[in-house]
């Protein structure tokens, strides 16, 4: 006695199922389709979370500089004060020719710390406006980041609804991307 056996591959099995086969593919295809659109709008929000991302290390890093250039003025200031301070002293001490000296020294260091007092303000301002701009930066950085993450979220849920044939999950797949979306968009107006 033979026993024959006719093993059929997929695409036998899409031929013959008729009916059903049909709304399976019409399925798979809005999932793919769907997929495809999520994996795009991922990519492009990606590109934005890297963007905002090197913007607000290079806002961040151009803060560091200011501050270390507005602590250089600081000391410089503080330098000039301790020569103030000694070219007082010397006033006490000394009398004539040596002190009207000192007493120019005295008001030439009063009027370059407050040059150099101005410039040390000055970049204290630049430094903090550096770091307001790295936090603007990294918050929309954030949002890009929580979006791109969402969507992820959607493509792989969006693998498993095929996978399990399950049509709430095709729902919970979009409602992720919207909320990736969202958070894009959110970001992209700077809220």
């Amino acid at each position: 006695m033979s026993d024959e056996f006719e093993v059929k591959g997929p695409h036998e099995e899409v031929l013959e199922g008729g009916e059903e086969a049909l709304g399976d593919k019409k399925f798979n295809n809005r999932i793919a389709v769907m997929t495809a659109i999520m994996a795009t709008l991922g990519a492009l929000i990606s590109y934005e979370a890297s963007v905002t991302l090197g913007e607000a290390i290079l806002s961040k890093n151009e803060a560091a500089i200011k501050k270390t250039e507005a602590a250089d003025q600081w000391n410089f200031y503080q330098a000039k004060s301790n020569k103030q301070n000694l070219a007082e002293l010397a006033t006490k001490l000394t009398a004539g020719k040596d002190q009207n000296d000192k007493q120019n020294d005295i008001a030439r260091y009063t009027t370059e710390k407050v040059e150099i007092k101005k410039k040390a303000e000055a970049t204290e301002k630049l430094s903090h406006e550096a770091d307001e701009r790295s936090e603007k930066y990294m918050h929309s950085h954030h949002r890009w980041a929580t979006g791109v993450t969402m969507l992820q979220i959607a493509i792989s849920l969006a693998a498993i609804t095929i996978l399990t044939r399950k049509n709430w999950l095709e729902y919970v797949s979009l409602t992720c991307a919207g909320i990736g979306v969202v958070f894009g968009v959110l970001a992209w107006f700077g809220i």
